[in-house]
């Protein structure tokens, strides 16, 4: 009895494997079809269709190509044969170029066994369950907009501009795969090749507005004239906060679909890509882009989306914060805009080191020197003045000591009986330069150390702190200390000094709103502090800086003078008002003390 049990049930088992007939397993068939679709051998997979074979592998060739799919992956997961029909279900893994990601869903079709032979049923749903007849699988790809690099107050440092999408209506084109190829030879870029445009084109549904190309106004301009002669090119003018700041130097530039930045970073080309060229934009790239939203789609005949059959969501962008104020900003910008001259405005809150305003300006006939507000390596000459006057007040000399100031020949110049304070507020370079010589190396180097000079700052942007080279003798010591023998500074290093100087407290500069500053104590006692504040607002009450005399709360500061070329000067202007400390740049084809009279200027819209 226990023998015949075991022979009845295994064919029982056999039975409903194979429907209880003679028919061999359909699983052959179904490895074989899913293996030929896989391996793109469309035809051989299409003989084991009941369909009309080159319309079935012309559909089959069609499937993924609408999806830009770059490899198929298909496995059977199960088979359940009846007599002479049986349904087969499989998985199929499909990765798509959009971002690298993968969509996977389980499909099923059925089988009928004809003279002998295993065929698979054809019809549309075979690829897709939820395909029918004239329908076909694209691919939506949404970008949120790029989040904004904001100042302090939330708002986006971008202003509107004009931009423009040139793009395609795929279900016009005559000929898809010529105006991908014409696009992208006149592009022009190696990774932006016809091959990917074409990809593009064929997953999209063919009734929407397809952006392949972002551009700015004047890049716009130039190249639309050939774009234009483009068959099924066209383009739309939309206004976004995209290409043009109130604050390049600090925010940075935008390329899109066409910049190198992407072909360097080895990324496919993907229609409404942005990219951080410089700034901020370049060092939080991946939180402001954040990520698109893909769907795979259902179009049908029409051209209408009409069911979704998979979504990777996306990751809204997140915005970066700043420490810039708006209306220091706009008011940096008015001052420079008033007067005909290219010039430069930093301004800091000395309490905290955050940077309040960074505002440049290219105009008349002596350009700013490169490097910016933040990077520029310039001499600062007298300005620095206010360190090297810091080491001697720290060294026990007092705003009393006399000290002749003379002329660059050695004979006396303003006032044989001047004094330290004197000369500071005049400007006497032979003066300062002669009493800094009493200095030791030392002295001069600690107090140049503590007021930040060559310090290492965390701005995410490039900037540059100052470096001042080694003193060996005191021609080098009279030379630093009126700014020159190898002292270098940006801008906004010259602003850490006056926001020193105001606060008592040293900080390094603050960009981004959540970064700590760090802080240190300033290198001169309450006294000495005093003294050197005193000196500074001297210079600006009755001195050379009184350009920057400004109503409201006192200025303190010192302005200088920097020959550049045989024909250009460069004039500063550092110092501080109400807790804010600013350094201003002003060049000229003359020796004229415009940095002052600029500062001064800010100074009063910004208070």
């Amino acid at each position: 009895m226990a023998a015949i049990l075991v022979f009845v049930v295994g064919l029982l088992t056999i039975g409903f494997a194979t429907g209880f007939g003679t028919q061999g397993s359909a699983e052959p068939t179904v490895q074989a079809f899913l293996f030929d679709w896989q391996q793109a051998r469309y035809a051989q997979a299409a003989s084991l269709t009941s369909g009309n074979a080159d319309q079935v592998a012309a559909q089959l060739a069609a499937a993924y190509v609408d999806l830009d799919a770059t490899d198929t992956f298909f496995s059977m997961a199960s088979l359940t044969q009846h007599g002479d029909t049986a349904v087969a279900v499989y998985k199929a893994t499909v990765d798509l170029a959009e971002g690298g990601l993968q969509w996977t869903y389980t499909g099923r079709f059925g089988l009928t066994m004809k003279n002998g032979q295993w065929l698979v049923d054809w019809a549309p749903d075979v690829i897709n369950p939820r395909l029918g007849a004239g329908d076909r699988l694209a691919v939506l790809t949404t970008f949120a907009p790029r989040a904004q690099v904001e100042d302090a107050a939330g708002q986006p440092l971008l202003t509107d501009s004009a931009v423009y999408h040139i793009g395609v209506y795929p279900g016009q084109l005559a000929d898809a795969t010529r105006t991908a190829d014409q696009f992208g030879q006149i592009v022009g870029l190696n990774y932006l090749n016809s091959q990917q445009v074409l990809g593009q084109i064929q997953a999209a549904p063919p009734r929407a507005f397809l952006s392949l190309l972002t551009l700015d106004p004047l890049s716009f301009r130039a190249v639309w004239p050939r774009l234009a002669k483009v068959p099924g090119l066209s383009y739309q003018q939309q206004s976004e906060r995209l290409f043009d700041s109130v604050a390049t130097e600090v925010v940075g530039t935008v390329g899109t679909e066409d910049s190198s930045a992407l072909r360097a970073e080895g990324a496919a080309y993907q229609p409404g890509t942005t990219v951080g060229l410089s700034g901020l934009e370049q060092t939080y790239q991946d939180a402001l882009a954040g990520t698109p939203t893909t769907a795979v789609v259902v179009v049908n005949g029409a051209g209408d989306p009409v069911a979704t059959l998979w979504t990777s969501p996306g990751r809204t962008g997140i915005p970066v914060r700043t420490t810039l104020v708006s209306r220091d900003q706009d008011a940096a910008a008015a001052a420079l805009a008033a007067q005909p001259n290219s010039g430069e405005i930093v301004a800091v809150d000395s309490a905290t080191g955050d940077i309040l305003a960074l505002a440049s300006r290219d105009a008349g006939s002596v350009a700013l020197p490169p490097g910016g507000a933040l990077n520029a390596r310039l001499e600062p000459g007298m300005t620095f003045s206010i360190v090297s006057a810091a080491a001697l007040l720290g060294a026990g000399y007092t705003a009393s000591t006399p000290l002749p100031c003379q002329d660059a020949a050695g004979q006396p110049g303003g006032s044989a009986s001047g004094t330290f304070a004197s000369d500071f507020a005049d400007g006497c370079g032979s003066a300062l330069a002669a009493l800094s010589e009493k200095l030791t190396p030392a002295q001069l180097t600690t107090v140049e150390r503590s007021f930040g000079v060559g310090a290492s700052w965390n701005l995410h942007v490039q900037a540059f702190a100052g470096s001042a080279a080694a003193v060996s003798d005191q021609a080098d010591l009279a030379a630093q200390a009126i700014g020159a023998g190898g002292v270098l500074m940006s801008p906004l290093g010259m602003a850490m000094v006056a926001a020193e100087v105001d606060a008592g407290t040293g900080h390094a500069p603050v960009l981004v709103a959540a970064d700590p500053a760090a802080t240190w104590q300033a290198p001169l006692s309450a006294t000495e502090l005093g003294d050197l504040r005193q000196l500074m607002r001297d210079a600006v009450q009755s001195g050379a800086a009184r350009a920057a005399n400004a109503s409201g709360e006192p200025v303190y500061g010192q302005a200088g003078i920097v020959q550049t070329g045989a024909h250009s000067w460069l004039s500063w202007f550092v110092g501080y008002q109400g807790g804010m400390a600013v350094a201003v740049l002003e060049t000229a084809a003359t020796p004229a003390e415009g940095a002052a009279s600029l500062a001064g200027a800010f100074l009063s819209m910004a208070s």
